[in-house]
């Protein structure tokens, strides 16, 4: 199945709903498949194999991938916050290509061999042709629907590969039909060169919600956005939230047309969610996990589960809500160890998973092994009820004499302690050990505690090799603009101090 497929089925069934943009002046589907179709005839006159984007959300972003998909040219949405250098890199990888770069943007871009540039205006005057609209598309073989650079975080970036089978699947399985509500509206803050992004337009389009694109993320728009757009629906990273939650606090208010929040990206402080939760009982909260890899979403913990933790007296329910739920049906997920055997419930592993929405490829190699099974990288376990506890990317794995510790156990048990504001634990080296857990900590308050007030606090409820040895106190930790911890960066930074 095609993915400009699912715009075609929205503006057959309700041409007149609004789509994307404001209340005021968005575009309904009728007019957003038409603007799709003349931005493809027009982007078809320039030429290229791969249809790239370099700019802030907005409409243009989900017409340039529809436009793309009637074309059956991969969309790359490229990382505009990349310092100009490592961003002309890219760029030349898409080429040949056609590049829909914001105004003010295109200066940064040094001429790449086979890469046409275009400024945004000119991509959305052509959309809005209606003579355009009219001419006739070639005809194509859809294959590849997106093509998605990792953040590179832990190296040069790697070019993921999303079929349009693999998008497709993932959203007739996850989304029903024109399911909402004509007056709903979903908030994108997450930026478009992200798997969230991408899949924010698609669910979107498929279940008739309309779609108001945030720039650029600052928890002041974004509260701003909310209200004047009477915002249904939205998903937000860990660190976004936190920001989101002391606007609103501050300002009284609690977003009474919201009615759904998801969350991923990274991993979740419990007292942030609590938070949440408390000043927003109205609202649905949703964990949900997945990767690039896997065309977005691939487990998920549900509103119940969020409400049971905070409103029932049980601890096993508390404990749930630092997981990421049950896999999505049709999905199987497994936990394997070190020599590929499927370990059992609370044996912690690799998280393996395989269905028709897992993509598991690469520009340069395919993941997928023989039976179509994708090894995550990421390790967790899956308690005896099936809930999956992610521990985080086996590369962050501590290794303390032959011991394996997570790093999220602790920082977990760290963000409990009442002076810290915030942590990341870490592995630095050591001669005689291997490693040394390190922590680095974001302290709440004028005054950091003591070094040795936090070693007995963690001694007090983890066993000992797991209490770092190292602190360090820092004013803030470096994330990524999704919410991610850049461990890589932290620990060599730490690892010179040491």
């Amino acid at each position: 199945m095609h993915t400009a497929l699912l715009l075609d089925m929205a503006a057959d069934a309700a041409p007149d709903r609004l789509a994307f943009g404001r209340l005021a002046d968005g575009l309904t589907f009728a007019q957003a498949r038409d603007r799709a179709r003349a931005a493809a005839v027009w982007l078809a006159g320039l030429g290229g194999e791969t249809v790239a984007f370099v700019g802030l959300n907005g409409p243009a972003l989900p017409l340039a991938l529809f436009a793309s998909g009637l074309l059956g040219r991969p969309f790359a949405p490229l990382n505009y916050r990349l310092p100009d250098t490592a961003l002309g890199k890219l760029l030349a990888r898409t080429a040949p290509s056609v590049a829909i770069v914001d105004d003010d943007m295109v200066a940064r871009l040094a001429p790449a061999p086979g890469v046409t540039v275009v400024a945004r205006s000119a991509f959305e005057a052509a959309a809005a042709d209606p003579g355009l609209a009219l001419a006739a598309l070639p005809d194509v073989e859809p294959d590849v629907a997106v093509l998605l650079f990792t953040s590179g975080t832990t190296g040069e970036p790697k070019g993921a590969i999303l079929r349009h089978s693999h998008l497709t699947s993932y959203v007739i399985s996850t989304v029903e039909f024109l399911g909402s509500e004509e007056d709903e509206a979903a908030l994108v803050s997450v930026p478009p060169y992200h798997i969230a992004g991408i899949s924010a337009v698609l669910t979107g389009v498929y279940s008739g919600r309309r779609l108001v694109h945030l720039e650029a993320f600052t928890p002041e728009a974004w509260v701003d956005a909310a209200r004047r757009e009477a915002i249904t629906h939205a998903m937000v990273v860990p660190t976004m939230l936190d920001r989101i939650l002391d606007i609103l606090e501050a300002a009284g208010e609690d977003l009474p047309a919201l009615k759904a929040l998801s969350y991923g990206g990274g991993r979740m402080p419990l007292p942030v969610i609590e938070r949440a939760l408390r000043l927003l009982p109205h609202v649905d909260f949703v964990n949900a996990y997945g990767l690039t890899e896997t065309s977005s979403t691939i487990a998920v913990l549900g509103p119940d589960d969020h409400r049971m933790a905070i409103y029932a007296d049980d601890p096993e329910a508390r404990r749930r809500l630092g997981s990421v739920g049950k896999p999505l049906p049709g999905l199987e997920l497994e936990i394997r160890g070190p020599e590929g055997e499927v370990l059992a419930p609370g044996q912690a592993g690799e998280i393996y998973v395989r269905g028709e929405q897992v993509a598991g490829e690469y520009t340069h190699k395919k993941l997928l092994d023989e039976a179509g099974w994708f090894a995550t990288n990421d390790g967790g376990f899956l308690d005896a009820d099936g809930y999956l506890f992610v521990e985080g990317r086996l590369d962050d794995v501590i290794v303390r004499g032959g011991e394996n510790i997570s790093p999220g156990e602790i920082e977990d048990v760290l963000r409990e302690h009442p002076q810290v504001e915030d942590v990341a634990v870490l592995g630095v080296p050591d001669d005689r050990w291997g490693e040394r857990v390190a922590a680095a900590v974001v302290a709440r308050g004028a005054t950091p505690p003591a070094p040795a007030d936090l070693a007995a606090w963690v001694k007090a409820r983890l066993r000992s090799t797991k209490t770092p040895e190292v602190w360090a106190f820092r004013d803030a930790l470096p994330y990524n603009d999704m919410g991610k911890l850049l461990r890589r960066q932290l620990r060599a930074e730490m690892a010179e101090t040491v």
